[in-house]
């Protein structure tokens, strides 16, 4: 599938994970950050928000402004470098994600899908957008909460097997997938 850039959002404090670099921590000896953009194969452009990193040597890196300011910032970094009509948004913690759940995400009609978690709640951090329909909301909001710019454009929501949409944010998430990898 091509027509789509992929933006990983990899900044972040990791606080609860003791200040660790949560997208180089390894699940089945592949950094978390790395098997997220496995999972994006046929994306036109990589696009990273976050420090630099080895193995990633496709991806265009930048750090929003203010470093450190959260995924809206972030979004906004990464989006100036969205060139593919359709964008996918995804966390750089995302090891389960599998490029035939981007493809359900990329099939999806409408501005926007998001995956949903199995308690029904939307996983802003992964889901496929129509660039423009993002930009747009994007210039005309001042807040700073992903869900309170994403959620009025109504997407799509799918909800796929095998937790596609698990982050892990505690070390009792990494040791979760780890059993799984």
């Amino acid at each position: 599938m091509s027509g789509y850039d992929a933006l990983i959002l990899a900044g972040g404090k990791a606080s609860r994970l003791g200040g660790r670099d949560k997208p180089g921590l390894p699940v089945g000896g592949v950094p978390l950050i790395e098997r997220v953009a496995a999972a994006v194969p046929g994306a036109d452009r990589l696009i990273v928000v976050g420090p630099e990193r080895p193995g990633l040597e496709r991806a265009v890196f930048r750090t929003e402004d203010p470093p450190g300011g959260g995924p809206v910032p972030a979004l906004r970094a990464g989006l100036a470098e969205v060139t593919a009509p359709r964008v996918v948004l995804l966390a750089a913690d995302l090891p389960l994600l599998r490029a035939e759940h981007v493809a359900a995400l990329l099939a999806a009609e409408g501005a926007g899908a998001v995956l949903v978690d199995d308690g029904g709640h939307e996983q802003w951090l992964v889901g496929a957008w129509r660039t423009a329909v993002l930009a747009e909301a994007l210039a005309r909001y001042g807040g700073r909460s992903l869900r309170g710019l994403l959620a009025p454009l109504e997407p799509a929501t799918l909800h796929l097997p095998g937790e596609p949409w698990f982050d892990c944010d505690t070390l009792d998430d990494l040791e979760h997938v780890r059993s799984k990898a």
